[in-house]
């Protein structure tokens, strides 16, 4: 099955834009607040959660390897 992934959202910068949900509707919810959750913590990796990550303007999204914490996204550079 492969590696799975740990999802973050770092609710200190998300900006509430939705597009998370957007782009991954099963793997982010908005609270009341308007903060994105993730669904899971631990999950399957996906297009769609990569793309969320990669879609939010302010990356507050972090996507690790849920074993070894080996960061997936944001890219290090």
């Amino acid at each position: 099955m492969g590696d799975r992934w740990h999802v973050e959202v770092d609710r200190s910068v998300c900006i509430g834009s939705g597009m998370c949900v957007n782009h991954a509707p099963d793997g982010f919810h908005l609270d009341s607040a308007r903060q994105s959750h993730p669904s899971a913590e631990d999950c399957d990796p996906g297009e769609q959660l990569l793309a969320a990550a990669e879609g939010c303007p302010v990356e507050a999204i972090t996507l690790t390897l849920a074993g070894s914490g080996e960061v997936v996204f944001p890219p290090e550079e």
